[in-house]
């Protein structure tokens, strides 16, 4: 590895991960950057190495792998494979379909192709990132998405497209730009889903732009700086008033029209947002290396996920549809 701690190109990358060495020494520095810590015990020391996979801590006898609790725990898919799907994922602007992930890497199937977008999806979101500040705007959007994994008729395969309501939050940057986004996928434009949006997405003290709805009364009382525009009758359309939630939500449906043709199951939207906004916030950067480099930063410290917990649907979960 050069002293660039990410390659720049995929010639650099082919050098760099030709084998699944190199990939398990690059996710272990990425993981332990200041030498290995016991996942067990917490005791920062030199392992005991029985092969260049596993590893014994010294102190409390404890073995690990530098796979085990991420995003690549008990894969049976080459870390070469992985790290190539990072990097294609992360170079293509717009996204990457799980079939056009699949054609690119010659994967055996479109299951493991989208499985594996999946958990690189999940590695998009930091729990503890921070929130938005400064001016904010907040609103709601309808999406609609097709669902094209319904059983097959006699008359062909049904696709059922729904509106999926989803809440954005929008920081707004003077003179003029946006800065960092949030998105969640909502059951109803109520103040029972709204507001945990806000408080989950929006540091308290920052000032709120919001429509008249009366979703959003509370946010004044619960230490918001709240700015109300009434839009019916107002001289401004709201596309001018709220600039930035409307300018978002008409590149989300570009997005998922365009990257994956709008056939996005419902109950995986959330995942897709995260993507989204991942991108979005990281939208200046001049290096896709850099973003690569920061997906997998972020992979090694995410628990696993199963495929069953992929497809298993959000309402058997508890979350509401």
């Amino acid at each position: 590895m050069s002293s660039q701690p990410y390659p720049r190109t995929w010639t650099e990358f082919l050098e760099e991960f030709s084998t699944e060495d190199a990939c398990l020494a690059y996710l272990e520095e990425l993981r332990w950057p200041n030498g290995f810590v016991c996942p067990s015990c917490g005791v920062a020391s030199l392992p005991y190495r029985a092969t260049r996979i596993r590893m014994m801590c010294r102190d409390c006898g404890h073995q690990s792998t530098v796979t085990a609790g991420t995003i690549f725990d008990k894969t049976r898919t080459p870390l070469r494979v992985w790290l190539a799907a990072a990097w294609y994922l992360t170079n293509q602007k717009q996204g990457v379909s799980a079939l056009g992930l699949q054609r690119v890497l010659g994967l055996g199937s479109y299951q493991t192709a989208w499985a594996i977008l999946h958990r690189l999806r999940r590695a998009m979101v930091r729990p503890d990132r921070d929130r938005l500040r400064g001016t904010v705007e907040v609103d709601e959007t309808y999406l609609a998405i097709t669902d094209r994994d319904e059983p097959q008729s006699a008359q062909g395969r049904k696709n059922n497209t729904s509106k999926v309501l989803v809440a954005l939050a929008v920081e707004v940057l003077e003179p003029k730009g946006f800065g960092r986004i949030r998105l969640r996928r909502i059951a109803a434009d109520s103040a029972e889903f709204v507001v945990p949006f806000v408080q989950a997405s929006v540091e308290p003290g920052t000032q709120l732009r919001t429509d008249g709805s009366a979703a959003y009364r509370s946010l004044a009382a619960l230490g918001y700086d709240h700015r109300r525009s009434v839009m019916l009758g107002a001289e401004d359309p709201a596309h001018v008033t709220l600039a930035g939630v409307h300018r978002v939500a008409s590149l989300i449906k570009r997005w998922i029209l365009g990257t994956h043709h709008g056939a996005v199951q419902p109950e995986h939207l959330d995942a897709y947002l995260d993507e989204f906004v991942f991108r979005f916030n990281r939208r200046t950067s001049s290096s896709r290396g850099m973003l690569f480099y920061r997906l997998l930063q972020q992979a090694v410290v995410t628990d696993p996920v199963t495929y069953a917990d992929i497809i298993l649907p959000e309402k058997e979960q508890g979350v509401p549809a």
